[in-house]
């Protein structure tokens, strides 16, 4: 299933985001008593974590925290407005990770009339190596920082929040961590901008292939090991090697080396380096 954000009221989304207009705590004993709007999303992100985005409702969460559901509605309206919530609030992790606000910003670029002479190398070193740029590390912590979340938080992949993102505090700050990643390239804006979703995009996509496999194995009840072992003898009868010799060569050499069909974890450690290289090259250009 795929959850969107934006389905909510936008009012009561920005206001609860925000926390600009959170009820007052009701007064007395019982569960109630100590409900808040961060105790409701973190109790949906924990139910959602633990049994998947399927098992999410407005009815469940109140469970979960011992209330009635008209109870929970009075803290937060629907459950679009609970996911637009769920996902801030995750996304936030993203910034921790990569240093919060807090963290210096880069000062833009500004290209040298002319290119200055290697500096004397210490120790002996070759001054034509040359050393990866902190753009490159920068952008790489983004990768994984995000690749952590979708770990933690496999649900995320199944809620659509490109095109209407929940734009609270923690969404934010982590589109101004990540754009200051690539900060003082010489990009301008609107590459900057693009690279920042290219990079974000390919972390989901190579993200949602261990989240399948996960899928699949429960689907199935058993491995994708086990699945090849009970497919191969019936491959055996249909393969011919003449007819696919490209296929016949590459195919048991990869599948050794990933294990696999396919390794979403490989793939995705190969992949970056590949985007990343490409990355420099429009950086390179912009210089």
């Amino acid at each position: 299933m795929t959850e969107h954000t934006g389905t909510g009221d936008p009012a009561r989304s920005m206001a609860l985001l925000w926390r600009t207009a959170e009820p007052a705590a009701p007064r007395g004993r019982g569960a109630a008593a100590g409900l808040s709007v961060d105790r409701v999303v973190a109790t949906a992100v924990a139910l959602a974590d633990a049994e998947g985005l399927g098992a999410l409702s407005m009815r469940r969460v109140a469970t979960e925290l011992g209330v009635g559901a008209m109870t929970l509605y009075t803290w937060v309206p629907g459950k679009g407005e609970l996911v637009d919530l769920m996902v801030d609030a995750v996304l936030g992790e993203v910034v921790d990770a990569l240093g919060g606000l807090a963290a210096p910003a880069v000062a833009p670029a500004v290209a040298p009339a002319v290119a200055p002479a290697p500096a004397p190398a210490p120790g002996g070193a070759d001054p034509g190596v040359v050393e990866k740029p902190a753009w490159r590390d920068r952008l790489e912590a983004v990768a994984r920082a995000n690749w952590a979340v979708f770990a933690r938080h496999p649900w995320l992949l199944q809620v659509a929040a490109m095109g209407r993102p929940p734009l609270g505090p923690n969404v934010m700050a982590k589109y101004e961590v990540e754009l200051r990643a690539i900060d003082g390239t010489g990009l301008d804006e609107v590459t900057m901008d693009a690279v920042v979703t290219l990079v974000n995009g390919f972390v989901g996509g190579a993200a949602r292939g261990v989240l399948d496999r996960a899928q699949a194995e429960q689907l199935t009840g058993i491995s994708e090991e086990q699945w090849w072992e009970a497919t191969a003898p019936y491959v055996d009868q249909v393969f011919d090697a003449d007819a696919y010799p490209t296929v016949a060569r590459v195919g048991p050499v990869a599948g050794e080396a990933n294990q696999a069909a396919y390794d979403p974890h490989r793939a995705f450690e190969f992949g970056l380096a590949r985007l990343l290289d490409g990355i420099a090259v429009l950086v390179d250009a912009a210089r």
